[in-house]
């Protein structure tokens, strides 16, 4: 593929896929030192297994090569291209969090908390994602259930080493919000109790804030977007080809 021609930049970097809402290209985000990331790198995505037939065959159309899913283990799939499995998190960590987070109110510092425990408690499995991604020079695709916490740290790792700034990447996140607005009503009244009506009353809200917030509190502890990768396990080949490709 091609990535350097002109016509492979779409229209619009939302891609509506049958099957799935909230699916996004990372290229077009302006980077801090001029310029702006590339199409046909790395897409975003919530879970690509509900997509239909029409949905895989844009799949295929828009060249994805390789899948990363970071969801649990017991949600298997089949996919018509290269399917690699990363799970992200596991049943007990998520007990966990929700222990840790049930006296948080506020939606911004709940997700903030959430994601810099996601961060620090499975760095290692951040790392195999990103090498996942940098191992494959065609498109990569990577998503987990919804597209946006997993995901969301996903891309915000990668637009970070980029090049991208902090305010960009939270923009990027903040788009999810938009993409499940029009299931959320519906979503949230089919919560069996009460402690998860709250969690998917928390769960459809997200501010920029929170993952701006993340990213400042993770590279005041570990230096960089970079350090923490390199810290985790990713070569820094590895990282330099990614970088490399995503600045076009």
């Amino acid at each position: 593929m091609d990535q350097s021609s002109p016509q492979l930049r779409p229209e619009t970097r939302t891609l509506s896929w049958e099957g799935c809402c909230n699916i996004r290209d990372l290229g077009g985000l302006p980077l801090e030192d001029g310029g702006e990331t590339r199409f046909g790198v790395v897409v975003r995505a919530d879970d690509v297994s509900l997509l239909s037939e029409a949905g895989w065959g844009a799949v295929a159309q828009y060249g994805i090569q390789r899948i990363v899913d970071l969801r649990h283990e017991d949600e298997p799939y089949e996919a018509p291209v290269e399917l690699v499995r990363v799970p992200l998190l596991d049943h007990r960590s998520i007990q966990e969090i929700n222990a840790r987070l049930a006296g948080v109110h506020e939606v911004t510092e709940w997700r903030r908390r959430n994601y810099l425990f996601f961060l620090d408690r499975f760095a290692d499995w951040f790392g195999r994602v990103v090498s996942a991604i940098a191992e494959t020079r065609g498109t990569v695709l990577v998503h987990c259930a919804g597209g946006v916490d997993r995901t969301g740290l996903v891309a915000a790792l990668l637009l970070r080493d980029a090049g991208a700034g902090v305010e960009t990447i939270a923009a990027d996140y903040a788009e999810s919000e938009a993409n499940w607005a029009p299931a959320v009503d519906e979503w949230v009244a089919e919560a069996p109790d009460e402690a998860e009506r709250r969690t998917r009353q928390l769960l459809s809200v997200m501010p920029p804030q929170a993952m701006h917030d993340t990213m400042v509190e993770l590279e005041a502890e570990h230096g960089s977007a970079r350090a923490y990768l390199l810290a985790a396990g990713v070569e820094e080949s590895a990282l330099d080809e990614l970088r490399s490709r995503l600045r076009g």
